[in-house]
């Protein structure tokens, strides 16, 4: 028996690839597919099925394409209701895999169709739980994720996942190990652990959900504190429900080389968005004008997901040879328009004699020194609520990122005053500066290093918003 976890780091998501014999199972793939084709080629194995947990929301899955590619069956637990064909199992199903056996466990709560997937061994004993949304490294899958449609609340939801945790998952050797298919940073739970796995022992001791004494308890404490998810979440749930485009056909539509003089034409063309992936500290030094800076470097898919529009092509603006790669990563999250690549980059672009624009970088010091003399300086933190909380420049300005694509985010910033703009290490500022220059605001510089910097400076003065914590 063979198990390998393929981890997305920039969507903190786990696919998981099984092997027994020579027949192989894949479970919640990412949309693109090669890393499981190879990964089969290379164990000289066939994959026989594609299991999915429920109907993600943080990212489109490859299930279809895969099935496309290997003929294999899809497989959902009870009460999926999908718009192409699949495989709904039944309640304690089991799977034969060469000599091992997965066993379907239906743990509705995270969402309706929300399904664990036991892994039992040659010898027939429990060895891994694959628990998708429901269990994660000390935490829960967030049950306010509703579909469109559905009647329950969100503690309907929480009341369900807690049955499904008590009944399926708690029952469950110590010594199973837990695969979820997130990691820290993802936005499906409140506060995932740093690890990638566990055990079910473990998760029993130290999980904050599972220790819950009561029902009523549990719902409280994982109800309590949810951010509002992305944007982009129901776009990614319906598409994994309902279907969506190849990603041979989605990368033939991105992969088209615009020169220089027919990219400049789209700058007037409220049907495109000109998105640049390349370094923050590239792009500081000079863009397209109008573009919205994203890079690679970061958390890309996700803030792409959560700040650029579904309804328009986007036109990209990359390092040399990351084209597809931004493609691939965008198509991850759902986007399917798109327009082309700025033929040569950057370079080309500025060879052509192409106006550009720029984002003037500071140190920390600058600030420290302008501050006393500048009382039209407004220090903008685009930072969660949660962040700028535990710890400011004093009087600063908390507008967070995910908020800077609503027009009126800037409405009480003056044409006359100085922006200095951070976030907490560099990249969430330099998104937001691009995206406050397209509102008409050009005049601010964006603080290097963020708060992490701003903390080192002594000559700033701080402060705190414990209320918002507490």
């Amino acid at each position: 028996m063979y198990i390998q976890q393929l981890y997305t780091g920039c969507l903190s998501e786990a696919a998981y690839f099984i092997e027994s014999e020579g027949e192989a199972a894949v479970i919640d793939p990412m949309r693109d597919i090669e890393a499981y084709l190879q990964l089969a080629a290379e164990r000289k194995a066939t994959i026989k099925y594609i299991f999915e947990t429920h109907f993600h929301a943080d990212f489109v899955s490859g299930h279809i394409d895969l099935a496309s590619a290997t003929g294999a069956p899809i497989i959902y637990g009870p009460d999926t209701k999908a718009l192409f064909k699949v495989h709904i199992a039944a309640d304690g199903e089991e799977f034969a895999l060469g000599k091992v056996k997965i066993k379907v466990l239906h743990t509705p709560g995270h969402t309706l169709e929300s399904t664990c997937y036991l892994l039992q061994d040659e010898a027939g004993k429990d060895n891994a739980v694959f628990t998708g949304d429901t269990l994660f490294v000390g935490d829960v899958g967030r049950p306010d994720l509703s579909q469109q449609g559905e009647t329950l609340t969100m503690n309907d939801l929480a009341g369900m996942l807690y049955e499904s945790l008590q009944k399926k998952i708690m029952p469950l050797a110590d010594d199973v190990v837990v695969y979820p298919a997130h990691g820290a940073g993802s936005s499906c739970g409140k506060n995932l652990g740093p690890k990638s796995y566990s055990t079910i022992g473990d998760e029993k001791q130290s999980n904050y959900a599972l220790l819950a004494k009561t029902k009523e308890a549990f719902i409280q404490s994982v109800t309590d504190g949810l951010a509002n998810p992305p944007l982009y979440f129901p776009i990614n749930a319906a598409m994994n429900q309902k279907g969506y485009s190849s990603m041979e056909e989605v990368l033939a539509n991105g992969m088209v080389a615009i020169a220089a003089d027919a990219f400049e034409a789209l700058l007037e063309d409220d049907n495109y968005v000109i998105l640049d992936t390349r370094p923050g500290n590239l792009f500081t030094v000079g863009f397209v004008p109008g573009s919205i800076f994203i890079g690679l470097e970061g958390r890309f898919a996700e803030w792409a997901g959560s700040l650029l529009p579904f309804d328009k092509k986007i036109v990209l603006v990359t390092e040399p040879g990351k084209q597809k790669e931004s493609i691939t990563r965008l198509a991850r999250v759902g986007f399917e328009l798109f327009g082309g690549y700025l033929d040569g980059g950057f370079e080309a672009w500025q060879k052509a004699g192409k106006t550009i624009d720029l984002i003037i970088d500071v140190e920390p010091d600058e600030l420290a020194m302008d501050l006393p003399f500048d009382d039209r300086i407004v220090v903008v933190d685009v930072r969660k609520e949660t962040e700028f909380a535990d710890g400011h420049v004093a009087g600063a300005v908390n507008i967070p990122l995910s908020n800077l694509t609503d027009p009126g985010s800037m409405a009480n910033i003056d044409d006359t005053d100085n922006l200095y703009v951070h976030c907490a290490s560099g990249y969430r500022s330099v998104i937001a500066s691009s995206l406050i220059k397209r509102q008409g605001i050009h005049n601010l510089r964006n603080i290097a290093g963020g708060w992490a910097k701003i903390q080192e400076e002594e000559r700033i003065e701080k402060e705190k918003s414990p209320e918002v914590l507490n």
